[in-house]
C-alpha cells in the first residue's frame, strides 16, 4: 500500500477562549478543578456521584443514533430534532429517568448521510416547566464517495494525575476535538482503570461504575456531538480470566459499566454491526469487537482480554496502595512483596517478557474467523483495524508484530503459528496484508509513532492530557519510524483520493508560544486508496 509522508506545524490555532466558555457551560470548569483521583475517592457505598447531566452518543446508523443520558437527580426528557439549526421537525417521546441511572433515548427513522441538529428538553423533580438544552449536531452513515472526519485518542488514564493527567489539559483537547467536527471518535483503551482502586480490595459494582461516569464529562465536550466507541485496555481489567461463575467479578462489573454508561454497536443487526456474537453469563454481549462500515472505510475493533484464558497484560492484584500508576495491578508489586514475588509480578506485567508464554495471548476462534471473515468480504478502498495493543501487551508496534498469533513466531524468533493456531490460514499480520489492510491503530505506549510493515501502517496513538508531554518512557521500544510526544489525538480525514492522518497537539495554556499553538498540526501523513481487493 503507498503512502504519501509529510510533517506539518499548522499556523491556525483555534479559539480557545470561546472552547473554554462552552467547557463552563457544560459545567466543566468546576468539574475539570477536581482531580481524577479526588473523585475516584468519593463516598460510593451507598451509590455512583453523578456531580451533573451527561449526555454521550453512541451506535450510530444509517437510520438512527442513541443518546445516553445521565443526571444527578430525576427527570423527564425528551428530544427535539431536524434537520437545520434551530429548526426541529421531529421530537421523540418523554423518557422518564431515575437520578444516577442512565437512560438511551434512540432518535429513529432518520435519513441516511444527513447531519441532524438535536437538543434535548428536560425536566428535573417537581418543576412544571421543561428546561432548553443547548443544540448539538449528528451524522448518519455516509455513502461510498463520501469525504469525513473521525477522531482517535489513547490511554487517558484519568488515576495517573500529573503524572500522565491533567483534567484541564484533557478538556482543552476534547475541545480541540470538537473543532472538527468528527463523524465519530474512537478512544482505544486505559480510559477506565479499575486496577488504582486497590485491587479487589477496593472493588465493587459502585466503585467500577464511578471510573466509567468519571469519564463522561470529559467524553462528553465531543460525544454531545459525536458518537464515542470504545476499545478495551488491559487496566480495564475487562477480561476473561477474571470470570468466576458468579456475579461477583471485577471483569462483569467493568463489562456492564461499560454497556451501561456508553451506548456501544448492538451486534446482531445485519444491516449495520457485525461482531462478537457469544454472551458472557451475568453481562450479555461484551459488544468488545464489532465492524461497521462509513464512506469508503471499513472500521474493526479487536480484543483479545475478553477471549485469553490466561492474563494478557498486567495482573489484578488482592490489594495495593491505592492510586499508585506505577505498580497498583501488578502482581507481586505491593509493599512487603519478596524478591520472587516482585520478580513474578514485573513478569505478569511484561505481557510475553521475563518468560510468560506469548502463545496463551489469543484473540480466540470465534473472533480470529470473523475477522477473516470480514476483512475478505469488504470492497472498502479503507480498511482501518482498532486495539489496545498488538496482542493487547508488550511494548512496540511493528517490533511486536512477528510475535504469537500476531506474526507466526515465539519470542526466539522460531515459526511455531502452524503448531501452536492448527487450522487457522494466517497470523493475523499476514492477513493484513493479504486483504489490504490501511492501517492498524493502537495505544498502550503513551507516545506518538507511526511505522510500516509490508504496506500496513502501524500507528500509535498518543495520550491526549499528558501535562510533561512526554512519550510514556516507551519510545526505545520503536526501533523505527516517526516518533513524538504527547499530548493530543488523531484527526483523520478520508476522501476518495486519500485518508489524511494528523496529529493535533492540545497544550496546557501556560504552556503556549508562539511556536506552540492549540490545535496545531504537529505531524500528518495520507493513505492511498487500495486499488483492487481479494
Amino acid at each position: 500500500m503507498n503512502t504519501q509522508h509529510h510533517t506539518a506545524r499548522s499556523t491556525k490555532s483555534i479559539r480557545y477562549g470561546e472552547g473554554f466558555i462552552g467547557l463552563c457551560l457544560l459545567g466543566l470548569c468546576t468539574w475539570a478543578a477536581l482531580s481524577a483521583a479526588q473523585q475516584s475517592q468519593n463516598d460510593i457505598t451507598t451509590g455512583t456521584t453523578v456531580n451533573a447531566m451527561t449526555q454521550v452518543l453512541g451506535r450510530p446508523t444509517n437510520s438512527s443514533i442513541s443518546v445516553s443520558v445521565l443526571s444527578p437527580s430525576d427527570m423527564e426528557f425528551y428530544a427535539e430534532y431536524g434537520t437545520s439549526p434551530g429548526n426541529y421537525s421531529g421530537k421523540t417521546g418523554i423518557t422518564s429517568a431515575k437520578a444516577r441511572i442512565p437512560v438511551e433515548l434512540v432518535i429513529e427513522k432518520l435519513q441516511s448521510n444527513t447531519r441532524y441538529y438535536y437538543r434535548l428538553r428536560y425536566r428535573q423533580g417537581t418543576a412544571s416547566a421543561f428546561t432548553t438544552g443547548n443544540e448539538y449536531s449528528f451524522q448518519t452513515q455516509r455513502p461510498p464517495g463520501s469525504t469525513f472526519v473521525f477522531g482517535v485518542q489513547a490511554d487517558s488514564h484519568p488515576e495517573r494525575v500529573t503524572k500522565m493527567f491533567n483534567a484541564e489539559l484533557y478538556a482543552i483537547n476534547m475541545t480541540n476535538v470538537r473543532q472538527s467536527r468528527p463523524d465519530f471518535y474512537i478512544t482505544l483503551g486505559d480510559d477506565f482503570s479499575i486496577d488504582t482502586l486497590g485491587g479487589m480490595a477496593g472493588l465493587s459494582p459502585q466503585a467500577v461504575a464511578q471510573i466509567y461516569i468519571n469519564q463522561r464529562p470529559f467524553l462528553g465536550v465531543d460525544g454531545a456531538s459525536t458518537p464515542i466507541f470504545l476499545v478495551n485496555g488491559n487496566h480495564e481489567q475487562a477480561a476473561k480470566y477474571l470470570l468466576n461463575g458468579t456475579p461477583n467479578s471485577p471483569a462483569v462489573w467493568a463489562g456492564k459499566a461499560r454497556n451501561t454508561y456508553y451506548p456501544q454497536p448492538t451486534i446482531g443487526d445485519a444491516k449495520f454491526y457485525t461482531g462478537d456474537m457469544e454472551p458472557v453469563e451475568h453481562i450479555g454481549l461484551l459488544n468488545d469487537y464489532y465492524a461497521w462500515t462509513w464512506g469508503d472505510a471499513l472500521f474493526i475493533s479487536l480484543d483479545p482480554y475478553w477471549h485469553s484464558d490466561k492474563v494478557v497484560d498486567n495482573e489484578l492484584i488482592v490489594s495495593a496502595p491505592a492510586g499508585d500508576a506505577d505498580t497498583t495491578g501488578m502482581a507481586g508489586m505491593v509493599a512487603g512483596a519478596t524478591k520472587d514475588e516482585k520478580a513474578a509480578g514485573m513478569a505478569a506485567a511484561g505481557g510475553g517478557k521475563g518468560g510468560k508464554d506469548i502463545w496463551d495471548v489469543t484473540h480466540g476462534e470465534a473472533q480470529y474467523r470473523w475477522l477473516e471473515k470480514t476483512l475478505k468480504e469488504s470492497k472498502a478502498k479503507y480498511k482501518f483495524i482498532f486495539a489496545h495493543h498488538v496482542l493487547g501487551t508488550g511494548r512496540g508496534g511493528t517490533d511486536m508484530a512477528d510475535l504469537g498469533e500476531w506474526g507466526g513466531k515465539n519470542q526466539q524468533g522460531v515459526w511455531e503459528f502452524d503448531k501452536k493456531r492448527p487450522g487457522w490460514d494466517l497470523p493475523i499480520h499476514q492477513m493484513m496484508v493479504k486483504y489490504n489492510v490501511s492501517a492498524f491503530f493502537q495505544g498502550h505506549d503513551h507516545l506518538f509513532v507511526r511505522q510500516v510493515k509490508d504496506g500496513v501502517i502501524y500507528q500509535e496513538v498518543q495520550t491526549p492530557a499528558d501535562p510533561n508531554y512526554g512519550d510514556g518512557g516507551n519510545s526505545a521500544a520503536y526501533k523505527t519510524g516517526d516518533h513524538l510526544s504527547a499530548a493530543g489525538h488523531l484527526r483523520v480525514t478520508v476522501s476518495p483520493e486519500n485518508a489524511k492522518v494528523e496529529y493535533v497537539r492540545s497544550w496546557m495554556p501556560k504552556d503556549l508560544t508562539p511556536e506552540r499553538k492549540q490545535g496545531e498540526v504537529a505531524f500528518s501523513y495520507t493513505i492511498k486508496p487500495a486499488k483492487t481487493t481479494p
